[in-house]
């Protein structure tokens, strides 16, 4: 097993050279990526599969719901294995019986079966290992004596979150639209299972189980629950703002560019966050999440600025790509706190809980972006993302607050 290196960070260089420069980072990345990409894909395939078939966008919504909420309870429950058992040996199973659920789901919808029936198909996806949590995983693992280094990998993982999920929903309309209707979830499972097999196959990088260590709960651990309600408010800030702009952009005749508009926030995020890695972070991580979440909360005005002073998409799209560039750093922040505050041997659980938070966030946020733009207009939609900005800063602003005050 490859020891830490403390001194990675004080090397010369790009500081992403140097951190593949670490014994067989590049072999898991590979696999990683790969893995990756298909997380994006899946949802946007099953809606358009459900929908072409069936002809309803209420079906394959609720279908997708009910995926959504299954990862919900199953994601932590598989991580907690994968921490005691280790990862090679709970991850590919655990994907192996999702793809079941896939292959379950097409079979369903192309021997139209009842709605429960495809409901209950995709739920069984929901076994999914979080891949991006694994990974950040092992960077914790192999960088625990090096928090520079650990910086620039989190900063790393947090922009290949913002490129894939920019390219995986293309990739998937592509081939379902150019092939047919299947194609995305047959090909986004050929890829998942490919990737798992090689990030697994890495077992010289993969962290040591905790087997039967006792230790808290990550939810429960001090600081955690805070830091989980401020990653559900930054999800609801995600999935409303996703919501909204698709909506702005059909009431203004231009729901066709609605998919680029919105891949420039993804790329302003991408950007900053590799920006962001090449930095040394100053102070405590806690300060630096407050600087982050108050940018955000700050740059997340600039869409309803855009879209309420011009009216114009063409104004909004560089709003969007600005309103971007806090969102990466926020995030990089956020993971480095999971990271600090689970307890020892419980990483992956603690890393799967917080994109659970975010994942039930957006799920809130595209529901509630979708109420405000049916019920209000398109224009006073973006408060939605903007409010959830200001909600994120206010629960870290005072969890601070009553830890300073005895």
């Amino acid at each position: 097993m490859p020891q830490p290196s403390p001194t990675l960070a004080a090397r010369p260089g790009n500081p992403y050279r140097r951190l593949f420069t670490v014994p067989g980072a590049r072999a898991f990345t590979i696999g990683n990526l790969i893995a990756r990409l298909p997380i994006g894909m899946f949802s946007v395939s099953a809606v358009i599969m459900i929908a072409g078939a069936r002809g309803s966008y209420a079906l394959a919504g609720a279908v997708t719901a009910t995926g959504l909420a299954a990862t919900a309870v199953a994601g932590p429950w598989v991580a907690r294995l994968i921490d005691r058992h280790g990862q090679a040996r709970i991850a590919v199973p655990a994907t192996a019986f999702a793809l079941l659920g896939a292959l379950a789901l097409l079979l369903c919808v192309h021997y139209d079966a009842p709605g429960w029936a495809l409901c209950a198909a995709y739920a069984a996806t929901a076994t999914t290992p979080n891949i991006g949590g694994l990974s950040r995983a092992r960077w914790a693992h192999l960088l625990r004596d090096d928090p520079d280094a650990l910086h620039t990998a989190n900063s790393f993982e947090q922009a290949a979150d913002e490129l894939c999920f920019m390219l995986g929903p293309v990739l998937a309309v592509l081939l379902c639209t150019r092939l047919f209707p299947e194609a995305g979830t047959l090909i986004g499972g050929i890829l998942l299972l490919t990737g798992m097999l090689v990030f697994t196959a890495q077992r010289a990088t993969e962290p040591p189980p905790s087997r039967g260590a006792r230790t808290a709960a990550p939810f429960r651990a001090p600081g955690m629950p805070p830091l989980l309600l401020g990653l559900l408010a930054t999800g609801v800030v995600f999935g409303s703002m996703e919501v909204v702009t698709i909506a702005f952009a059909d009431a203004h005749g231009h729901k066709a560019v609605a998919g680029p508009v919105l891949a420039l926030q993804a790329a302003g995020s991408c950007a900053a966050g590799l920006l962001y890695g090449t930095l040394r972070p100053a102070g405590p991580p806690e300060r630096r999440y407050l600087w982050c979440l108050a940018l955000m909360a700050a740059l997340m005005s600039l869409p309803l600025l855009a879209a309420r002073t011009t009216g114009s998409l063409a104004a909004l799209a560089p709003a969007l790509l600005l309103a971007g560039m806090a969102t990466a750093p926020t995030m990089v922040t956020a993971m480095t706190l999971v990271q600090r505050r689970t307890p020892p041997g419980r990483l992956n659980e603690g890393m799967t809980l917080a994109v659970t938070a975010l994942l039930g966030g957006m799920a809130c946020g595209s529901a509630t972006g979708g109420w405000a733009v049916e019920h209000l207009s398109p224009t006073t939609g973006f408060t939605v993302p903007g409010a959830a900005a200001i909600t994120a800063l206010l629960i870290a602003a005072g969890h601070r607050y009553a830890v300073r005050t005895p």
